[in-house]
């Protein structure tokens, strides 16, 4: 099976009500509620993934479990990159399997996700420990068509990842970088 080009874009936002009203006030209508999603990314003890600038991804979230593999993202304006994605029936068991063929969970993180779509793009509100993104995931003509209905211009692009944004943020304050989980969550 080919792997499907993802193509996104981050967008911070003050909250996650003003993100919310920003998406609905574009025309997005609501396609999935508010949950929590539990993310492990998992590399074997000798980094192979991160060196390849690729990542696997086990995703927790309720009812439901997905495995994903994404690989290095390429050059554009845009977060571009090849992606694997399946649904799995059991989150937790299959990261016991992983972990049993030498993988290991270096990094965890959590947010609260609601989705809403609009034509060709997914938009969805992520609450985050550090903050309130809008990711806005689909085609590139709709994605700059979104985030231009949403207020923001290609310079309000972030192409990070929420592993990454996690860093700068404690970078900037002079944390350790851990997990990046809610408070009470371990």
């Amino acid at each position: 099976m080919p792997a499907i080009l993802e193509r996104e874009i981050k967008l911070r936002f003050a909250s996650p009500e003003d993100a919310r009203a920003a998406i609905v006030a574009a025309g997005a209508t609501p396609l999935r509620g508010r949950r929590l999603q539990d993310d492990y990314l998992l590399d074997n003890a000798d980094d192979t993934l991160r060196r390849l600038r690729s990542v696997l991804r086990v995703r927790i979230e309720a009812g439901t479990s997905l495995l994903t593999f994404k690989g290095p993202v390429q050059p554009a304006a845009m977060k571009v990159r090849d992606e694997l994605e399946t649904e799995v029936g059991d989150g937790v068991l299959l990261l016991t399997v992983l972990e049993e063929l030498g993988f290991r969970a270096w990094f965890r993180y959590q947010k609260y996700r609601e989705e809403f779509s609009k034509d060709d793009v997914i938009v969805a509100v992520d609450e985050t420990p550090v903050g309130t993104f809008v990711e806005i995931e689909g085609g590139a003509r709709g994605i700059a068509m979104m985030a231009e209905a949403l207020g923001r211009g290609p310079n309000d692009y972030l192409l990070d990842s929420y592993r990454g944004l996690y860093g700068e943020y404690c970078q900037q304050r002079g944390l350790p970088i851990t997990d990046m989980l809610f408070d009470g969550n371990s």
